[in-house]
């Protein structure tokens, strides 16, 4: 049987995207009695939605909306189902932007990453996100709490202190930024203490290159994985291990709906090209419906089940970012005006837009996948990139197949020397 905390996680994927759907129409009614959504959803029937083609014609909600949004209705945009008093915590990220926790146990559902990590009933780990007023401490405390085991509230900073209390209390898992806990580890060598009960990591709010995930291994920590998460969502994605070896992928949380859109967009892309993150969580208090991330990443394919015997989709993690908006001889160009114009060019099949050359003296380029680049025309696309973006480009046309599968639409190569 696999070593799994619950019976969802290794569901047949087609009775897990079967019951998805059939909870989509409920969380759409619940949204909507929230004004905030109510607005977004206008004239939408929530019984409709009830498939990935229906949920794919609702508007894209963006984390960098929030602030504006948040703002005209304070505190959340109106988007919470469960007023902000009735709340168990209200914090705060710089903007300023407003995050939401409810009261139910585990709500952001990190009991799921905790034990793909190993953390069990009984374990001590040490929690080193800050308890400052943003969420990542308390998510930990939640999903420690679900599965019983015993946390140290160290918080962030204060290394030779992170240091004392692993050595004097033995901890057997570290929590927080990857960088954090080589700040740790180097401290520890330099005071000669011992931490080396900490064999067991899982880290998050930063990237972990394999350079950094070798070096743990080196100095004493073989056991480390990433959680992707974010203030709002709480738990998308995790890794996992089986036996002490890392598993491809990132498994998907069971309680959100992921889509992989073109940046820019709301257009949902085929498995395995890069695009947008947009995730839909079922959250009775904080129901964020397509809710786009403003993250890269790309559902994996060609994959057989993941050894961990988890079942649910995995993605390839967090791959950058998604906005791409940059300035050309004064003028924002945005990855929204890039798909406009495919739009209006149904011969186009994906497009990049290119800068090139030196500020102020740049050159733009769009790059464009069609069936013959022989026979295409630019003359009409050249007029259109002008038309949308108020500024003049030339366009290149390239066989389908051959733009690189990264998620750019907008690639800045300027020379900034």
């Amino acid at each position: 049987m696999a070593d799994t905390l619950d019976s969802l996680e290794t569901r047949d994927p087609a009775q897990r995207e079967r019951e998805l759907m059939q909870r989509l129409p409920g969380l759409v009614a619940l949204a909507k009695r929230a004004p905030g959504w109510a607005h977004i959803l206008d004239g939408i029937d929530p019984a409709s939605i009830n498939s990935r083609e229906a949920l794919a014609r609702l508007p894209v909600t963006r984390k960098s909306e929030l602030k504006e949004l948040q703002q005209r209705d304070k505190p959340f945009g109106g988007l919470t189902s469960t007023a902000p008093r009735s709340l168990s915590r209200i914090y705060m990220s710089p903007g300023p932007i407003f995050d939401a926790e409810g009261r139910a146990p585990d709500w952001w559902r990190f009991s799921r990453p905790m034990f793909a990590a190993g953390v069990r009933a009984g374990g001590l780990l040490q929690n080193c996100f800050s308890y400052h007023f943003t969420p990542a401490a308390f998510m930990v405390e939640a999903g420690a709490a679900h599965l019983g085991c015993t946390v140290i509230p160290a918080g962030s900073g204060q290394t030779e202190m992170q240091v004392q209390a692993m050595a004097d209390l033995k901890p057997d898992t570290y929590v927080g930024t990857p960088s954090f806990l080589k700040i740790i580890i180097e401290k520890a060598r330099e005071m000669g203490a011992d931490i080396s009960s900490v064999r067991r990591a899982m880290v998050s709010a930063e990237a972990l290159p394999e350079s950094l995930r070798r070096w743990f291994a080196e100095h004493g920590v073989p056991d480390v994985v990433q959680v992707y998460a974010s203030a709002d969502l709480g738990n998308i994605a995790y890794e996992t291990r089986t036996s002490g070896v890392l598993n491809p992928g990132m498994v998907l949380d069971e309680e959100v709906i992921l889509e992989i859109v073109r940046p820019g967009s709301g257009e949902p892309l085929p498995p395995g090209e890069v695009g947008e993150v947009v995730v839909t969580v079922f959250n009775p208090d904080y129901p964020l419906i397509r809710f786009a991330t403003g993250d890269l990443s790309a559902i994996m394919t060609d994959m057989p089940p993941s050894p961990c015997g988890r079942t649910n989709t995995r993605i390839r993690g967090w791959m950058g970012r998604a906005d791409q908006t940059t300035k050309v001889r004064a003028m924002f160009v945005h990855p929204s005006q890039v798909n406009e114009i495919v739009r209006r060019h149904p011969l186009i099949g994906k497009a990049r837009l290119v800068i090139s050359g030196k500020i102020a003296d740049e050159t733009m380029t769009l790059h464009c996948e069609v069936d013959d680049p022989s026979r295409a025309d630019d003359a009409a696309i050249v007029s259109c990139i002008r038309d949308v973006t108020k500024l003049r480009g030339d366009v290149q046309f390239v066989a389908r197949g051959s733009l690189p599968n990264d998620g750019k639409i907008i690639d800045d190569a300027r020379d900034y020397s």
